[in-house]
């Protein structure tokens, strides 16, 4: 518990370091804020293109798909505004072989590296999400039910779980091969699929986007659990999913690490 309380309050100072730093630079706050609210509509565009010539898509429509884009849009926030500043700050760290301040600091290093930096207008993507559920439900003419939202909360758990984890299986490849900008790219290209629901991928591609890089889980279980269709068993599946992912991240992080060489060495 002592632990927790010291954890949180080194993640409200960097939080609070980050939040003064974007303000001193209002105008590219705010100028990268509209940025982002700007690349939310443009994700549209692909829907208003498919849905202008068939009313559904694989049993989606475009109200239900709308929340899927939602999903999509509330992650990418999540992931350029907390998740990627921080690990591609370590790929940095560790090409020029100054990992060992973090990891001389008397706290977890992987923490540390994880929250030493974030994007506050990316909050813009958080709340455009959040606003595509509103829409989408009231051209549905209904809202979720309490069930349906608690599991999708969950899922939003499991999903930003497992993104993080990705990325620490992702940037942990520096310490091999240093340069690993052409996975990055790879990854934000790959998770750009996130936007369409599951069901439109057939063949391996579904098989890949559902266990391999669960793609699905990500954006469609939680639009689904706000319709009231997932199943419970996909809950818990999730669940158990997103703990292994990141154990084995965490697995990965730790023997990775003994692999690094400062510049000093």
């Amino acid at each position: 518990m002592v632990n927790a309380k010291r954890y949180l309050r080194l993640l409200g100072v960097q939080l609070k370091a980050s939040g003064l730093l974007a303000l001193q630079y209002r105008a590219d706050f705010l100028a990268e804020g509209l940025t982002s609210l700007a690349w939310t509509f443009t994700a549209l565009a692909p829907l208003f293109v498919v849905f202008g010539a068939r009313p559904s898509i694989e049993g989606w429509t475009f109200q239900e798909s709308l929340l899927v884009v939602g999903w999509f849009t509330l992650l990418q926030g999540v992931l350029e505004g907390a998740i990627s500043p921080s690990l591609t700050g370590m790929v940095e760290h560790i090409r020029k072989g100054t990992l060992d301040f973090v990891l001389l600091k008397p706290a977890d290093a992987q923490f540390l590296v994880s929250t030493q930096r974030f994007l506050p207008w990316r909050a813009v993507n958080v709340l455009s999400g959040v606003g595509l559920f509103v829409y989408a439900f009231v051209s549905l003419g209904r809202w979720p039910s309490l069930p349906g939202v608690f599991a999708s909360l969950v899922l939003l758990g499991t999903s930003m779980l497992i993104l993080y984890s990705m990325w620490i299986l992702v940037v942990s490849a520096a310490f091999f091969v240093v340069k690993v900008d052409n996975l990055t790219y790879l990854f934000t290209s790959i998770f750009d699929a996130a936007r369409w629901p599951s069901s439109v991928f057939r063949g391996s591609l579904a098989w890949v986007f559902t266990f391999i890089i669960p793609l699905a889980l990500m954006t469609t279980f939680p639009a689904l659990a706000l319709l009231g269709r997932l199943p419970w068993t996909w809950l818990v599946g999730a669940v158990v999913g997103s703990v292994a992912f990141a154990a084995v991240a965490r697995w990965v992080w730790l023997m990775s690490i003994r692999h690094y060489t400062s510049a000093s060495s």
